[in-house]
């Protein structure tokens, strides 16, 4: 006999999962990323479902939904819209927002972009003191301030093509200076954090190139400033736009209301037609979407800034 020149194979035994589990890998994680999902789906549908609910019920008539439900599907109708612009009076309580609006979100943008310009960029004793003196107006209720507000702009005297009361009381411009005075602290506190990301590279060769202060602010710092500023500019328009405590307190005539205020012109004396209001409000709700979706891009980039590095 002869042995055999070939050699022996020797086999390796299989592994077993000696728990006998057969779940590939990742699959744990898989299956946690879809509760998350599920999970922010419903809080998502939940959120949604009065705004969604409201919008339906705008389109619905009053006798309908009152004979056969709100639960109920039908009674549709335009005239909801139609009977809340006239009985609103919103052609003209809109532009009253928009005399207050405008004015007051540009203000509070310029303001606080000097104001965080100066902390960002200059160190001197008083620089975090200076922050937190601008910061100190969100801190405060609007409530607690009410009687000194008052009886301040009840005081201050102004010319009568300021105001027709001769006082900043039943004018634009309180209403503005009240909005900025207490929105410039937040725009301050967010625009002097994204300064100090700046590079001071940049400043330095502007310095070299002879750039002086207002220079470096208006052509340097501004330009690279645009995302947090739309980001901002798309906060305050919203709620300024629907500031609604002030404008009751500081305005004393119905014909300088803003649109927030016209809200209360739906509701009976009797009863309220719940489908009018709803109306309004989706008309009210109206120019602050649009706001949002002309700077969606810029404010998703004003809120993710800093989020990533390299």
């Amino acid at each position: 006999m002869t042995a055999s020149s070939e050699a022996p194979q020797v086999v390796a035994p299989k592994l077993r999962n000696p728990l006998g589990n057969k779940r590939p890998q990742g699959a744990g994680s898989k299956k946690g990323n879809r509760g998350i999902q599920v999970f922010l789906a419903v809080v998502a549908l939940v959120w949604i479902f009065p705004v969604a609910y409201a919008v339906l019920n705008s389109f619905r008539d009053y006798a309908y939904t009152s004979k056969h439900g709100y639960l109920s599907f039908g009674g549709f109708t335009l005239a909801n819209y139609k009977n809340a612009w006239e009985q609103a009076n919103f052609s003209h309580t809109m532009l009253n927002s928009a005399y207050i609006t405008v004015p007051a979100v540009l203000l509070t943008l310029f303001l606080s972009s000097c104001v965080a310009f100066v902390v960002a960029r200059f160190s001197f004793k008083f620089n975090l003191a200076l922050l937190g003196l601008f910061t100190a107006a969100n801190l405060l209720p609007p409530q607690a301030l009410l009687i000194p507000v008052y009886r301040m702009f009840r005081a201050i005297e102004v010319p009568f093509w300021v105001s027709d009361s001769g006082t900043l009381l039943n004018s634009y411009w309180g209403l503005i200076l009240v909005n900025v005075a207490f929105q410039t602290g937040f725009c301050t506190f967010v625009l002097s954090n994204y300064m100090k990301t700046l590079p001071r590279e940049l400043y330095e060769s502007a310095v070299v190139d002879g750039a002086g202060v207002l220079r470096q602010f208006f052509q340097l710092t501004l330009p690279l400033c645009r995302p947090p500023l739309a980001a901002l500019a798309t906060l305050e328009v919203t709620w300024i736009y629907n500031e609604f405590f002030w404008a009751t307190v500081l305005l004393q005539s119905g014909d300088k209301y803003p649109v927030t205020s016209s809200i209360n012109n739906l509701r009976g004396q009797f009863f309220t037609d719940n489908n009018l209001v709803a109306a309004g409000s989706v008309v009210i709700a109206l120019p602050t979407l649009i706001v949002f979706f002309l700077l969606q891009k810029q404010f998703v980039a004003g809120l993710t800034l800093g989020a990533t590095k390299g």
